[in-house]
């Protein structure tokens, strides 16, 4: 079975780039995300991180 799929991959033209552009996407959506996490303001994330126990107190 993998042999197979292996030669219908090498047959299709420009198939390399995919790998390239899926590696590219998830190291700078991580990159972002890390970025953000050490800029976002405590203040925030505190308030973020009380919206679970702020709604069990209003019911």
């Amino acid at each position: 079975m993998m042999k197979f799929i292996k030669n219908y991959m090498t047959s299709i033209e420009g198939i390399e780039i995919y790998p390239i552009i899926s590696l590219s996407i998830f190291f700078v959506f991580f990159v972002l995300l890390f970025w953000w996490v050490l800029t976002a303001k405590k203040d925030y994330i505190r308030k973020v991180s009380r919206f679970p126990l702020d709604n069990q107190e209003n019911e």
